[in-house]
């Protein structure tokens, strides 16, 4: 079992950057594929990062590529999502999430691929 929990969400103006992390309990973290998806008001939850268990292998949605960038710590139990040049559009409850499967892209840009969740953090950019 692996439960995530985030920080590091809060308030930036555009262009800035936010670093999320996530720890997340559990004996089989280290064997996980680790996720961030976020949801908007309004909107459905969206892909946004993967990486998978060795951190060797990494995956993106392309309305982030080039601006996040996810990592991950086996040893501390812990991933990453450093944001920079954050926009307006990037403001979202964003969510750290383990995958029930290997990692495997693109399954792992599908909410059904996922099989615990994080209580999710705040992220408000504004213009």
């Amino acid at each position: 079992q692996v439960q995530p929990v985030e920080s590091g969400g809060g308030l930036v103006q555009a262009g800035g950057s936010l670093r999320l992390s996530c720890a997340a309990s559990g004996r089989t973290f280290s064997s996980a594929a680790m996720g961030w998806f976020r949801q908007a008001p309004g909107k459905e939850r969206e892909f946004v990062a993967a990486v998978n268990w060795s951190g060797s292998s990494t995956y993106y949605a392309d309305s982030v590529k080039g601006r996040f960038t996810i990592s991950r710590d086996n040893a501390k139990n812990t991933v990453h999502l450093q944001m920079n040049s954050l926009k307006p559009e990037d403001t979202a409850v964003y969510y750290c999430a383990a995958y029930s499967g290997k990692y495997n892209t693109p399954v792992v840009t599908l909410t059904t691929s996922i099989r615990y969740w994080g209580q999710g953090t705040q992220v408000t950019v504004s213009s």
